[in-house]
């Protein structure tokens, strides 16, 4: 319906996933001789010996979870039992041991205790929900990615924990995996009765919203790479993503607005009898979040900024450069405010730590990495090194933070995260000026094939490429070869079968995941549009952050020669937008109108989230008297005839 203005780029931005269509595919292939031997030798080169971390996950626990989710109309939201296969001591051939060892440790699932009063639910989402007791209630910090797994670690708690109100929310970031389980937890009329207040980190509700709706639709078909969701889980398929399982299937997102945010550097809170300390740290893990001290149970939760893997300063599904000096900052400012009183630390991934000592190691360390990650970029890109030079160069982390497991790229890579920094700072642009204005994939490849003697020769390359096991080389050779040919079956095949070894290879969880997903869509397997649409995020979305879509959408080809000025009034709300399209671009200013515009449209907040939720349609709303449409409304509707649609089904690894 092209007159839902907004339905499809936040659905697309803020749901879980889209169904997944198979057409004529071929089975995942074994492991290579070669990839076998490359995953031997990992067994070599980390301490494998050293079980710690196995006690460390499993420490705690009060009660296990092995089983189901389900959504009000049956359907699986949760599955414990398909990754089943992971307990299998030795790691298969397909997947790299030292990826296959976390794969194991993340599966550990149910309710555990990290101290006195303070529980948490693992394994039964992405994410961790922590359960802190309060004298007069519960209080929470990230109630998961959806009602229902949120729902189910709640009741699971009560099943063996005094039943008490839950009086209280922390989010600890603007990520859906922390806040989208909240209406499981909750109510929101108690809320806003005040029996429950919501606390969040300054900028919480503009990131949770923003972050992803202005370019939702490519993030979502990258997330989707990403998580490998569409990837089978078994030893040929996906397996984790290195802070979690991954995403629930199916399921309500959810998001209730902060009664309170945290403004200060750091700040005290009593809620409940508890004493919680905030610890502001924008711009690290996320644009909005902080850690939380608790100095009655001397307990650190450390957010997301210092979890059991090496994060990422640049998440592959797409979203602002993350700060690694920033970061590294924020983590010695812990330390130094905490590391000396604090006796456990939890993440809302992964397991905690316990022992001062531990933690303030744990902590020295991940600011040693997220800082030399930062440093030694800068330091070989003001040697003239290009991306890919550093991302080459830098092999491993200095002295023995290569050999902790916490420092480990099972989710960040030093290859994508050294390319990061160097964005960050430098653009994508590597300062060659051959690369100023290169050709595009399809006529590059059309040119590199053509070049080494037609698509058979490169084909034969290709082949005996990884017969060397030469995988790197084979894969851009066949990418040159696909985009060239996309029906030369023989060539997607081969890519195919080329990305695969280098997904068994990979350490890294979501490189993993991503080599996967593009295999079995060289195979055939096409996605259908199916996101949900996720009613309180779109609710959330401001009138301006529509604005900024309406924009976005805008297809300057077809809107040059239209020019025209528009008045959009929301008033229920008292908000005022000029829009002015001319030379094909669409601006707009707040809190003011045309003097003579082409048309004026005045709509409620509430109306225009219907038609978000495609449970009203424009026609009608006009035909019902729910918007007031005035001027020449065949040039209004003609404008909005002019915005694009996402579809996000385009394609990735095929032109």
């Amino acid at each position: 319906m092209r007159y839902s203005l907004v339905a499809l780029a936040i659905a697309i931005a803020l749901s879980s996933g889209p169904t997944w269509a198979t057409d004529a595919v071929n089975p995942a292939k074994a492991a290579s001789t070669t990839t076998a031997a490359v995953n031997k030798d990992v067994l070599k080169q980390l301490p494998f010996q050293d079980r710690a971390d196995y006690e460390a996950a499993q420490r705690g626990l009060v009660a296990a979870f092995e089983g189901e989710v389900k959504d009000a109309e049956g359907k699986t939201v949760w599955n414990s039992h398909q990754y089943d296969f992971l307990k299998q001591d030795q790691a298969p051939d397909s997947v790299n041991p030292s990826l296959w060892r976390m794969a194991q440790l993340n599966t550990n699932a149910g309710l555990f205790q990290v101290t006195d009063k303070i529980y948490q639910i693992r394994g039964m989402d992405l994410a961790n929900m922590t359960i802190i007791e309060g004298d007069e209630g519960l209080i929470i910090i990230d109630p998961l990615y959806v009602t229902e797994t949120a729902k189910a670690g709640l009741e699971l708690y009560y099943q063996n924990r005094p039943r008490k109100p839950v009086v209280a929310v922390i989010y600890s970031h603007s990520h859906v995996d922390h806040f989208g389980g909240v209406r499981g937890v909750v109510d929101e009329a108690d809320v806003k009765a005040g029996k429950v207040r919501i606390y969040a980190p300054e900028g919480f509700m503009e990131h949770a919203i923003q972050e992803n709706v202005l370019a939702g639709a490519a993030m979502f078909r990258r997330g989707m790479y990403q998580s490998g969701g569409a990837v089978p889980n078994n030893a040929l398929g996906q397996v984790d993503t290195g802070i979690g399982k991954g995403a629930p299937t199916g399921g309500t997102i959810s998001l209730i607005a902060p009664t309170n945010l945290v403004a200060q550097a750091e700040e005290t809170h009593d809620i409940a009898g508890v004493q919680f300390v905030f610890q502001l740290t924008p711009g690290t893990e996320a644009p909005s979040e902080m850690n939380v001290y608790l100095p009655q149970m001397q307990a650190l939760c450390i957010s997301e900024n210092a979890t059991k893997t090496m994060h990422n300063l640049l998440t592959p599904r797409g979203a602002e450069v993350r700060d690694g000096k920033a970061w590294a900052q924020f983590l010695d400012d812990a330390l130094v405010r905490y590391g000396e009183k604090a006796q456990v630390m939890f993440a809302q991934h992964n397991w905690p730590t316990w022992g001062g000592e531990n933690i303030r190691t744990l902590l020295a360390d991940e600011r040693d990495m997220y800082a030399f990650v930062n440093n030694r970029t800068l330091n070989l890109l003001n040697q003239g090194l290009t991306p890919l030079e550093i991302a080459d160069a830098v092999k491993k982390l200095p002295g023995e933070l290569d050999r902790k497991w916490y420092a480990r790229g099972y989710y960040g890579t030093l290859s994508f995260n050294t390319r990061a920094v160097y964005q960050r700072y430098l653009g994508f642009y590597d300062g060659n000026p051959s690369n100023l204005d290169p050709l595009p994939p399809v006529e590059a490849g059309k040119h590199y094939v053509q070049a080494m003697g037609g698509a058979d020769k490169v084909l034969a390359q290709m082949h005996a490429a990884m017969d060397k096991g030469d995988y790197r080389w084979a894969a851009q050779l066949g990418n040159h070869l696909v985009f060239a040919e996309p029906n030369n079956k023989a060539a997607r095949d081969a890519q195919a079968d080329t990305l695969e070894q280098l997904a068994y290879q990979s350490e890294s969880a979501i490189w993993r995941n991503m080599y996967l997903t593009g295999a079995q869509e060289l195979r055939q397997i096409k996605p259908q549009q199916g996101a949900r649409v996720t009613a309180d995020l779109i609710r959330a979305a401001t009138p301006t952050m529509f604005m900024d879509l309406l924009a976005v959408r805008m297809d300057s080809d077809k809107a040059q020669g239209h020019d025209m000025t528009l008045n959009w009034n929301f008033d229920d709300l008292d908000q005022h937008f000029a829009l002015t399209l001319r030379n094909g671009v669409l601006t707009y200013r707040e809190h003011t109108s045309h003097a003579q515009p082409v048309a004026s449209v005045t709509m409620s907040k509430a109306v225009l989230d219907k038609i978000s939720l495609r449970q009203l349609d424009f026609p009608t709303a006009l035909k019902q008297g729910d918007i007031k449409l005035e001027g020449d409304g065949e040039r209004f509707k003609a404008m909005l005839g002019m915005l694009t649609s996402f579809q996000p089904t385009f394609n990735v690894v095929t032109p």
